[in-house]
């Protein structure tokens, strides 16, 4: 849909390695960035943005980034936007109003609320009490994988795969693999 013109498609993973992937400024540059790149009608209220911060040499404030994007989502007659946040967990959270995700979730709700009728959105995490608590009234459809056993056999059959071909671990002995096998299945907690 996205190639041939239909919707447009941004997506986010947040990687708790990459300091840049889990923060708001992060994830709405990347969205942005990605929107402007699919339409010209976003490329030029993007480019307009740029301009009025001194071309680069004034740094937007995150407020300032949401309410570009929710501009570039008030343009009507557009094609469907599909916002993708992933792994949002990877995203620390220190359980204060003003953690990086607490402002993620808070930018997820205001869209949701702000009813842009060609937004749609998707959230990815694993399930931890403040998504819970922020996302559970917001969703029109929820999906938990978190505990399905297919899920587990999917972990389980790439721990075997790597184990199995890594040029190391195939010289182990078959219960070494196996204690290997079995200790990281149960320690991915789904992951």
């Amino acid at each position: 849909m996205r190639k041939s013109g239909l919707a447009c498609l941004a997506f986010y993973y947040h990687d708790f390695r990459d300091d840049q992937k889990k923060n708001l400024r992060g994830l709405l540059s990347s969205v942005l960035f990605q929107l402007c790149d699919q339409s010209d009608a976003y490329h030029d209220i993007l480019s307009t943005f740029y301009s009025t911060h001194g071309h680069g040499k004034q740094r937007p404030s995150d407020v300032e980034l949401a309410l570009c994007l929710k501009e570039l989502l008030h343009l009507s007659g557009r094609a469907p936007v599909y916002l993708i946040v992933d792994a949002l967990d990877e995203c620390r959270n220190a359980s204060v109003p003003s953690s990086a995700r607490s402002k993620i979730l808070m930018l997820v709700e205001d869209l949701v609320n702000s009813k842009h009728p060609n937004l749609r959105i998707c959230v990815t995490s694993r399930p931890e009490d403040d998504m819970k608590v922020s996302l559970q009234p917001l969703a029109f459809y929820s999906v938990s994988i978190h505990d399905e056993i297919g899920q587990l056999e999917d972990i389980e059959n790439y721990i075997k795969s790597v184990v199995n071909t890594n040029r190391k671990m195939r010289r182990w002995k078959p219960e070494d693999k196996q204690l290997v096998i079995d200790v990281l299945t149960s320690l991915s907690d789904g992951m």
